[in-house]
Protein backbone atom coordinates (compact mmCIF):
# COMPACT_ATOMS: atom_id res chain seq x y z
CA UNK A 1 0.00 0.00 0.00
CA UNK A 2 1.34 3.73 -0.97
CA UNK A 3 2.00 6.26 1.31
CA UNK A 4 -0.08 8.31 -1.12
CA UNK A 5 -3.07 5.86 -1.23
CA UNK A 6 -3.31 5.07 2.73
CA UNK A 7 -4.81 7.65 4.43
CA UNK A 8 -7.50 8.70 2.46
CA UNK A 9 -9.81 5.93 3.46
CA UNK A 10 -9.77 6.02 7.07
CA UNK A 11 -10.21 10.05 6.72
CA UNK A 12 -13.25 8.99 5.11
CA UNK A 13 -14.79 7.21 7.56
CA UNK A 14 -13.56 9.79 10.07
CA UNK A 15 -15.93 12.17 7.55
CA UNK A 16 -18.69 9.73 7.39
CA UNK A 17 -19.20 9.59 11.20
CA UNK A 18 -19.17 12.96 11.62
CA UNK A 19 -22.34 14.95 11.35
CA UNK A 20 -22.94 17.10 8.02
CA UNK A 21 -24.97 19.75 9.50
CA UNK A 22 -23.08 22.99 7.82
CA UNK A 23 -24.79 24.15 5.48
CA UNK A 24 -22.93 25.94 2.44
CA UNK A 25 -24.02 29.99 3.82
CA UNK A 26 -22.23 28.24 7.28
CA UNK A 27 -18.70 27.77 4.53
CA UNK A 28 -19.20 31.10 2.89
CA UNK A 29 -19.47 33.35 6.32
CA UNK A 30 -16.52 30.88 7.58
CA UNK A 31 -14.47 31.55 4.95
CA UNK A 32 -15.06 35.61 4.87
CA UNK A 33 -15.21 35.75 8.95
CA UNK A 34 -12.74 33.15 10.23
CA UNK A 35 -9.63 35.69 9.05
CA UNK A 36 -11.45 39.08 10.57
CA UNK A 37 -10.10 39.11 14.01
CA UNK A 38 -8.59 41.23 16.82
CA UNK A 39 -5.22 40.83 14.57
CA UNK A 40 -6.86 43.35 11.92
CA UNK A 41 -9.30 45.22 13.98
CA UNK A 42 -6.31 45.99 17.11
CA UNK A 43 -2.86 44.15 16.20
CA UNK A 44 -2.55 46.20 12.59
CA UNK A 45 -1.96 49.51 14.50
CA UNK A 46 1.93 48.14 15.09
CA UNK A 47 2.37 47.58 11.01
CA UNK A 48 0.83 51.16 10.54
CA UNK A 49 3.16 52.56 12.97
CA UNK A 50 6.30 50.52 11.67
CA UNK A 51 5.84 50.60 7.72
CA UNK A 52 3.46 54.24 7.60
CA UNK A 53 1.40 54.59 4.56
CA UNK A 54 3.42 51.46 2.75
CA UNK A 55 1.23 49.05 5.00
CA UNK A 56 -0.92 48.86 1.85
CA UNK A 57 1.80 47.45 -0.13
CA UNK A 58 2.50 45.24 2.92
CA UNK A 59 -0.75 44.01 2.98
CA UNK A 60 -1.40 43.46 -1.19
CA UNK A 61 1.99 41.10 -0.67
CA UNK A 62 0.85 39.04 2.18
CA UNK A 63 -2.61 39.13 0.76
CA UNK A 64 -1.01 37.52 -2.55
CA UNK A 65 0.44 34.89 -0.88
CA UNK A 66 -2.76 34.01 1.21
CA UNK A 67 -4.40 34.19 -2.09
CA UNK A 68 -1.75 31.80 -3.64
CA UNK A 69 -2.16 29.42 -0.71
CA UNK A 70 -5.92 29.39 -0.25
CA UNK A 71 -5.93 28.49 -3.99
CA UNK A 72 -3.80 25.40 -3.27
CA UNK A 73 -5.68 24.14 -0.62
CA UNK A 74 -8.68 24.18 -2.26
CA UNK A 75 -7.33 22.35 -5.09
CA UNK A 76 -6.70 19.55 -2.84
CA UNK A 77 -9.67 19.63 -0.81
CA UNK A 78 -12.22 19.99 -3.10
CA UNK A 79 -10.52 17.00 -5.08
CA UNK A 80 -10.39 14.90 -1.71
CA UNK A 81 -12.44 16.29 1.38
CA UNK A 82 -11.25 15.59 4.74
CA UNK A 83 -11.64 16.68 8.75
CA UNK A 84 -7.97 17.02 8.65
CA UNK A 85 -7.41 19.18 5.70
CA UNK A 86 -3.40 19.59 5.21
CA UNK A 87 -2.76 17.24 7.29
CA UNK A 88 -4.48 14.94 5.89
CA UNK A 89 -2.77 16.54 2.06
CA UNK A 90 0.79 16.48 3.64
CA UNK A 91 0.26 12.92 5.13
CA UNK A 92 -1.14 11.92 1.13
CA UNK A 93 2.00 13.71 -0.66
CA UNK A 94 5.18 13.82 1.66
CA UNK A 95 4.37 11.03 4.58
CA UNK A 96 2.61 10.18 7.47
CA UNK A 97 5.20 12.09 9.39
CA UNK A 98 4.68 15.19 7.47
CA UNK A 99 0.37 15.28 8.33
CA UNK A 100 1.93 14.50 12.01
CA UNK A 101 3.71 17.31 12.27
CA UNK A 102 1.49 19.71 10.21
CA UNK A 103 -1.48 18.06 12.33
CA UNK A 104 -0.24 18.49 15.62
CA UNK A 105 1.66 22.44 15.06
CA UNK A 106 -1.67 23.62 13.88
CA UNK A 107 -3.39 22.06 16.71
CA UNK A 108 -1.22 23.35 19.22
CA UNK A 109 -1.78 26.79 17.60
CA UNK A 110 -5.37 27.01 18.08
CA UNK A 111 -5.64 25.59 21.71
CA UNK A 112 -2.91 28.82 22.53
CA UNK A 113 -5.19 31.31 20.69
CA UNK A 114 -8.13 29.68 21.88
CA UNK A 115 -6.37 31.52 25.58
CA UNK A 116 -5.37 34.61 23.83
CA UNK A 117 -8.50 35.28 22.75
CA UNK A 118 -10.11 34.57 25.87
CA UNK A 119 -7.80 36.96 27.27
CA UNK A 120 -8.44 39.89 25.19
CA UNK A 121 -12.38 39.54 25.17
CA UNK A 122 -12.07 39.48 29.16
CA UNK A 123 -10.23 42.48 29.43
CA UNK A 124 -12.86 44.10 27.31
CA UNK A 125 -15.52 43.20 29.35
CA UNK A 126 -13.57 44.17 32.51
CA UNK A 127 -13.49 47.43 30.75
CA UNK A 128 -17.05 47.65 30.60
CA UNK A 129 -17.78 45.84 34.21
CA UNK A 130 -14.68 47.36 36.84
CA UNK A 131 -14.53 45.18 39.13
CA UNK A 132 -15.18 41.82 37.72
CA UNK A 133 -12.60 39.30 37.06
CA UNK A 134 -10.66 38.43 34.12
CA UNK A 135 -10.49 34.73 35.51
CA UNK A 136 -14.57 34.77 35.26
CA UNK A 137 -15.10 35.71 32.03
CA UNK A 138 -12.46 34.11 30.71
CA UNK A 139 -13.95 30.74 31.97
CA UNK A 140 -17.43 31.91 31.07
CA UNK A 141 -16.13 32.14 27.36
CA UNK A 142 -14.74 28.96 27.66
CA UNK A 143 -17.69 27.08 29.23
CA UNK A 144 -20.14 28.91 26.55
CA UNK A 145 -18.02 27.67 23.40
CA UNK A 146 -17.01 24.24 24.76
CA UNK A 147 -20.63 23.78 25.08
CA UNK A 148 -21.30 25.13 21.73
CA UNK A 149 -18.96 22.77 19.99
CA UNK A 150 -20.28 19.68 22.04
CA UNK A 151 -23.74 20.05 20.56
CA UNK A 152 -24.13 19.84 16.85
CA UNK A 153 -22.16 21.38 14.71
CA UNK A 154 -24.84 23.25 12.84
CA UNK A 155 -25.21 25.26 16.00
CA UNK A 156 -21.53 25.91 15.57
CA UNK A 157 -22.50 27.08 11.90
CA UNK A 158 -25.00 28.98 13.59
CA UNK A 159 -22.75 31.39 15.73
CA UNK A 160 -20.05 31.49 13.09
CA UNK A 161 -22.77 32.65 10.92
CA UNK A 162 -23.83 35.47 12.46
CA UNK A 163 -21.06 36.30 14.23
CA UNK A 164 -18.94 36.91 10.79
CA UNK A 165 -21.85 38.14 9.15
CA UNK A 166 -21.39 41.25 11.77
CA UNK A 167 -17.95 41.36 11.23
CA UNK A 168 -18.02 41.61 7.29
CA UNK A 169 -21.14 44.35 8.17
CA UNK A 170 -18.82 46.59 10.26
CA UNK A 171 -15.81 46.41 7.81
CA UNK A 172 -18.30 47.10 4.81
CA UNK A 173 -19.88 50.51 7.05
CA UNK A 174 -16.38 51.40 7.74
CA UNK A 175 -15.21 50.69 3.86
CA UNK A 176 -18.35 52.72 2.57
CA UNK A 177 -17.72 55.99 5.61
CA UNK A 178 -13.99 55.79 4.93
CA UNK A 179 -14.72 56.52 1.53
CA UNK A 180 -16.87 58.69 1.54
CA UNK A 181 -14.83 60.87 3.70
CA UNK A 182 -11.77 60.88 1.48
CA UNK A 183 -14.31 62.08 -1.25
CA UNK A 184 -15.55 64.62 0.93
CA UNK A 185 -18.62 63.87 0.76
CA UNK A 186 -19.64 62.51 4.49
CA UNK A 187 -21.01 65.61 6.85
CA UNK A 188 -18.43 67.56 8.60
CA UNK A 189 -15.11 66.66 6.79
CA UNK A 190 -12.55 67.54 4.11
CA UNK A 191 -10.95 65.56 1.48
CA UNK A 192 -7.31 64.85 2.59
CA UNK A 193 -6.05 64.36 -0.53
CA UNK A 194 -2.84 62.75 -0.45
CA UNK A 195 -1.39 64.90 2.36
CA UNK A 196 -1.19 61.66 5.00
CA UNK A 197 0.01 59.64 2.22
CA UNK A 198 3.10 61.65 1.33
CA UNK A 199 3.66 63.88 4.33
CA UNK A 200 5.39 63.12 7.72
CA UNK A 201 8.38 61.14 6.03
CA UNK A 202 6.82 59.93 2.74
CA UNK A 203 5.14 56.71 1.55
CA UNK A 204 7.53 55.11 3.23
CA UNK A 205 9.21 57.27 5.98
CA UNK A 206 10.97 54.38 7.50
CA UNK A 207 12.58 52.77 4.46
CA UNK A 208 12.53 49.28 3.35
CA UNK A 209 12.86 47.86 7.25
CA UNK A 210 9.97 49.26 8.17
CA UNK A 211 7.71 48.10 4.66
CA UNK A 212 9.68 44.35 6.66
CA UNK A 213 8.04 44.87 10.15
CA UNK A 214 4.65 45.55 8.62
CA UNK A 215 4.93 42.39 6.05
CA UNK A 216 5.46 40.48 8.90
CA UNK A 217 2.72 41.64 11.17
CA UNK A 218 0.60 41.04 7.68
CA UNK A 219 1.34 37.88 6.88
CA UNK A 220 0.23 36.83 10.54
CA UNK A 221 -2.97 38.36 10.48
CA UNK A 222 -4.23 36.69 7.38
CA UNK A 223 -3.92 33.68 9.67
CA UNK A 224 -7.54 31.65 9.79
CA UNK A 225 -8.72 31.08 6.46
CA UNK A 226 -7.63 27.37 6.65
CA UNK A 227 -10.78 26.43 8.94
CA UNK A 228 -12.94 26.43 5.87
CA UNK A 229 -11.37 23.52 4.38
CA UNK A 230 -11.60 21.14 7.92
CA UNK A 231 -15.36 22.58 8.30
CA UNK A 232 -16.33 21.42 4.49
CA UNK A 233 -15.94 17.66 5.45
CA UNK A 234 -18.88 18.26 7.73
CA UNK A 235 -20.95 19.81 5.42
CA UNK A 236 -24.20 19.01 3.00
CA UNK A 237 -21.79 19.06 -0.31
CA UNK A 238 -18.36 18.43 0.59
CA UNK A 239 -16.96 19.30 -2.50
CA UNK A 240 -19.04 22.11 -4.07
CA UNK A 241 -18.92 23.95 -0.60
CA UNK A 242 -15.24 24.16 -0.56
CA UNK A 243 -14.77 25.05 -3.99
CA UNK A 244 -17.40 28.21 -3.79
CA UNK A 245 -15.85 29.13 -0.46
CA UNK A 246 -12.85 29.19 -1.63
CA UNK A 247 -13.21 31.02 -4.65
CA UNK A 248 -15.44 33.85 -3.00
CA UNK A 249 -13.77 34.59 0.27
CA UNK A 250 -10.12 34.96 -1.59
CA UNK A 251 -10.67 38.89 -3.58
CA UNK A 252 -13.29 39.77 -0.36
CA UNK A 253 -10.55 39.32 2.20
CA UNK A 254 -8.28 41.12 0.13
CA UNK A 255 -10.45 43.81 -0.30
CA UNK A 256 -11.19 44.24 3.14
CA UNK A 257 -7.58 44.26 4.60
CA UNK A 258 -5.96 46.26 1.50
CA UNK A 259 -9.45 48.44 1.29
CA UNK A 260 -9.10 48.86 4.89
CA UNK A 261 -5.56 50.04 5.52
CA UNK A 262 -5.93 52.02 2.02
CA UNK A 263 -8.84 54.18 4.31
CA UNK A 264 -7.04 54.43 7.07
CA UNK A 265 -3.52 56.17 6.35
CA UNK A 266 -5.36 58.31 3.83
CA UNK A 267 -7.75 59.57 6.36
CA UNK A 268 -5.15 59.72 9.38
CA UNK A 269 -1.92 60.54 9.75
CA UNK A 270 0.19 56.81 10.50
CA UNK A 271 2.66 58.87 13.23
CA UNK A 272 -0.79 59.23 15.54
CA UNK A 273 -0.49 57.53 18.68
CA UNK A 274 -4.18 56.96 18.61
CA UNK A 275 -3.09 54.65 16.00
CA UNK A 276 -1.55 52.05 18.15
CA UNK A 277 -3.05 53.12 21.69
CA UNK A 278 -6.65 52.37 20.57
CA UNK A 279 -6.42 50.51 17.28
CA UNK A 280 -6.53 51.96 13.60
CA UNK A 281 -10.07 51.68 13.16
CA UNK A 282 -11.26 53.19 16.25
CA UNK A 283 -8.62 55.88 15.73
CA UNK A 284 -9.76 56.72 12.41
CA UNK A 285 -13.98 57.14 13.61
CA UNK A 286 -12.90 59.21 16.25
CA UNK A 287 -10.60 61.14 13.97
CA UNK A 288 -13.58 61.43 11.76
CA UNK A 289 -16.11 62.58 14.88
CA UNK A 290 -18.15 59.94 14.39
CA UNK A 291 -20.15 59.14 17.90
CA UNK A 292 -19.51 56.12 20.50
CA UNK A 293 -16.68 54.98 17.91
CA UNK A 294 -14.88 54.14 20.55
CA UNK A 295 -17.70 51.45 22.34
CA UNK A 296 -18.77 50.40 18.95
CA UNK A 297 -15.67 49.23 17.75
CA UNK A 298 -14.52 47.46 21.34
CA UNK A 299 -17.84 45.54 20.70
CA UNK A 300 -17.08 44.81 17.17
CA UNK A 301 -13.30 43.43 18.40
CA UNK A 302 -15.57 41.53 21.33
CA UNK A 303 -17.44 39.53 18.48
CA UNK A 304 -14.17 39.08 16.64
CA UNK A 305 -12.48 37.00 19.46
CA UNK A 306 -15.67 35.38 20.29
CA UNK A 307 -15.99 34.37 17.23
CA UNK A 308 -12.12 33.04 16.59
CA UNK A 309 -12.64 31.02 19.78
CA UNK A 310 -15.40 28.90 18.81
CA UNK A 311 -13.58 28.38 15.66
CA UNK A 312 -10.48 27.45 17.10
CA UNK A 313 -12.44 24.96 19.31
CA UNK A 314 -14.07 23.79 16.47
CA UNK A 315 -10.66 23.45 14.19
CA UNK A 316 -8.37 21.92 16.84
CA UNK A 317 -10.99 19.29 17.80
CA UNK A 318 -11.77 18.50 14.19
CA UNK A 319 -7.76 17.96 13.86
CA UNK A 320 -7.35 15.79 16.69
CA UNK A 321 -10.21 13.71 15.69
CA UNK A 322 -8.87 12.83 12.35
CA UNK A 323 -4.96 12.38 13.30
CA UNK A 324 -6.21 10.07 15.80
CA UNK A 325 -8.09 8.07 13.30
CA UNK A 326 -4.96 7.95 11.44
CA UNK A 327 -3.19 6.17 14.30
CA UNK A 328 -1.11 9.85 14.74
CA UNK A 329 -2.39 10.23 18.54
CA UNK A 330 -4.10 8.41 21.42
CA UNK A 331 -7.31 6.67 20.49
CA UNK A 332 -9.60 8.26 22.87
CA UNK A 333 -9.14 11.83 21.43
CA UNK A 334 -10.88 9.99 18.32
CA UNK A 335 -14.40 9.01 19.91
CA UNK A 336 -17.14 10.68 17.74
CA UNK A 337 -21.05 10.82 19.76
CA UNK A 338 -23.67 12.10 18.09
CA UNK A 339 -21.98 13.13 14.85
CA UNK A 340 -19.07 15.15 17.43
CA UNK A 341 -15.89 14.04 18.71
CA UNK A 342 -16.55 15.41 21.80
CA UNK A 343 -13.49 14.12 23.82
CA UNK A 344 -11.09 16.42 21.55
CA UNK A 345 -13.89 18.92 22.25
CA UNK A 346 -13.23 19.33 25.66
CA UNK A 347 -9.35 18.33 25.38
CA UNK A 348 -8.91 21.08 22.97
CA UNK A 349 -10.87 23.56 25.47
CA UNK A 350 -9.45 22.28 28.74
CA UNK A 351 -5.60 22.68 26.83
CA UNK A 352 -7.32 26.41 25.88
CA UNK A 353 -7.45 27.34 29.64
CA UNK A 354 -4.44 26.03 30.71
CA UNK A 355 -2.88 28.85 28.41
CA UNK A 356 -5.12 30.95 30.00
CA UNK A 357 -3.80 30.31 33.94
CA UNK A 358 -0.19 30.17 32.50
CA UNK A 359 -0.40 33.57 31.67
CA UNK A 360 -1.61 34.92 35.14
CA UNK A 361 0.73 32.17 37.04
CA UNK A 362 3.81 32.62 34.91
CA UNK A 363 3.60 35.37 32.29
CA UNK A 364 6.89 36.31 31.74
CA UNK A 365 8.44 32.53 30.98
CA UNK A 366 6.22 29.76 30.48
CA UNK A 367 3.40 31.69 28.38
CA UNK A 368 5.98 33.94 26.74
CA UNK A 369 7.35 30.21 26.15
CA UNK A 370 3.83 29.62 24.30
CA UNK A 371 3.36 32.09 22.42
CA UNK A 372 6.88 32.31 21.06
CA UNK A 373 6.37 28.83 20.02
CA UNK A 374 3.02 29.43 17.70
CA UNK A 375 5.15 33.14 16.29
CA UNK A 376 5.48 31.07 12.76
CA UNK A 377 3.83 27.98 12.97
CA UNK A 378 1.02 29.35 9.95
CA UNK A 379 4.39 29.65 7.76
CA UNK A 380 5.40 25.84 8.59
CA UNK A 381 1.66 24.96 7.81
CA UNK A 382 1.57 26.97 4.59
CA UNK A 383 4.65 25.32 3.75
CA UNK A 384 3.06 21.96 3.81
CA UNK A 385 0.18 23.09 1.85
CA UNK A 386 2.46 24.26 -1.29
CA UNK A 387 4.53 20.75 -0.78
CA UNK A 388 2.05 18.74 -1.31
CA UNK A 389 0.04 20.64 -3.86
CA UNK A 390 2.93 20.39 -5.80
CA UNK A 391 3.25 16.38 -5.48
CA UNK A 392 -0.28 15.67 -5.83
CA UNK A 393 -1.63 17.75 -8.45
CA UNK A 394 0.65 15.33 -10.57
CA UNK A 395 -1.03 12.41 -9.23
CA UNK A 396 -4.69 13.83 -9.46
CA UNK A 397 -4.17 14.63 -13.14
CA UNK A 398 -3.01 11.26 -13.77
CA UNK A 399 -5.26 8.80 -11.67
CA UNK A 400 -8.38 11.29 -11.55
CA UNK A 401 -8.65 14.63 -13.82
CA UNK A 402 -12.37 14.62 -12.99
CA UNK A 403 -11.69 15.97 -9.39
CA UNK A 404 -10.05 18.94 -9.93
CA UNK A 405 -12.73 20.86 -9.82
CA UNK A 406 -10.74 23.87 -8.17
CA UNK A 407 -6.83 24.20 -9.75
CA UNK A 408 -4.41 26.16 -8.96
CA UNK A 409 -3.49 28.56 -11.57
CA UNK A 410 -0.54 28.43 -13.46
CA UNK A 411 0.81 25.54 -12.09
CA UNK A 412 3.62 24.81 -10.80
CA UNK A 413 5.01 28.34 -11.20
CA UNK A 414 2.85 30.05 -9.13
CA UNK A 415 3.34 26.75 -6.33
CA UNK A 416 7.03 27.68 -6.79
CA UNK A 417 6.59 31.00 -6.67
CA UNK A 418 4.93 30.49 -3.77
CA UNK A 419 7.16 28.80 -1.60
CA UNK A 420 10.42 31.15 -2.41
CA UNK A 421 7.60 33.83 -0.77
CA UNK A 422 7.55 31.72 2.17
CA UNK A 423 11.43 31.10 2.38
CA UNK A 424 11.54 35.12 2.08
CA UNK A 425 9.10 35.97 4.94
CA UNK A 426 11.34 32.98 7.66
CA UNK A 427 14.86 34.89 6.15
CA UNK A 428 12.89 38.27 6.97
CA UNK A 429 11.96 37.02 10.47
CA UNK A 430 15.90 35.98 11.02
CA UNK A 431 16.65 39.28 10.44
CA UNK A 432 14.38 41.15 12.62
CA UNK A 433 14.85 40.58 16.29
CA UNK A 434 11.63 40.70 17.61
CA UNK A 435 10.53 37.87 15.31
CA UNK A 436 13.98 35.68 15.34
CA UNK A 437 13.11 34.38 18.57
CA UNK A 438 9.82 33.18 17.96
CA UNK A 439 11.26 31.86 14.08
CA UNK A 440 13.82 29.74 16.62
CA UNK A 441 10.57 28.39 18.80
CA UNK A 442 9.14 27.82 16.42
CA UNK A 443 11.33 25.87 14.22
CA UNK A 444 12.14 23.85 17.80
CA UNK A 445 8.50 22.55 17.88
CA UNK A 446 7.88 21.66 14.66
CA UNK A 447 11.85 19.76 14.45
CA UNK A 448 10.33 17.71 17.75
CA UNK A 449 6.79 16.70 15.96
CA UNK A 450 8.76 15.95 12.90
CA UNK A 451 10.75 14.13 14.61
CA UNK A 452 8.30 12.21 17.05
CA UNK A 453 6.17 11.53 13.48
CA UNK A 454 9.32 10.21 11.54
CA UNK A 455 9.97 7.59 14.65
CA UNK A 456 5.83 6.50 14.52
CA UNK A 457 6.07 6.30 10.91
CA UNK A 458 9.04 4.12 11.02
CA UNK A 459 7.68 1.85 14.28
CA UNK A 460 4.67 1.72 12.08
CA UNK A 461 6.13 0.34 9.34
CA UNK A 462 8.46 -2.30 10.89
CA UNK A 463 4.97 -3.75 12.21
CA UNK A 464 3.26 -3.46 9.16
Amino acid sequence: MSRTSAPAPVDQQVGASLSHGLKQRHLSMIALGGVIGAGLFVGSGAGIAAAGPSIVVAYAISGLLVMLVMRMLGEMSAANPASGSFSVHAERAIGPWAGFTAGWAFWFLLCVAVGLEGIGAAKIMTGWLPGTPEWAWVALFMLVFCGTNLAAVKNFGEFEFWFAALKVGAIALFLGIGVLAILGILPGTDAPGTANLTGEGGFMPNGSEGLVVGLLASVFAYGGLETVTIAAAESEHPVQGVAKAVRTAMWRIALFYIGSMAVIVTLVPWGDPKVVEKGPYVATLDHLGIPGAGQIMNMVVLVALLSAMNANVYGASRMACSLVARGQGPKALGKVFGGVPRTAVLVSSVFGFLCVLLSYWRPNDVFMWLLNMIGAVILVVWFFIAVSQLLLRRQLERESPEKLVVKMWLYPGLTWAALVGMAAVFVLMAREPDTRTQLYYTGGLTLALAVAGYVRQVAASRKG
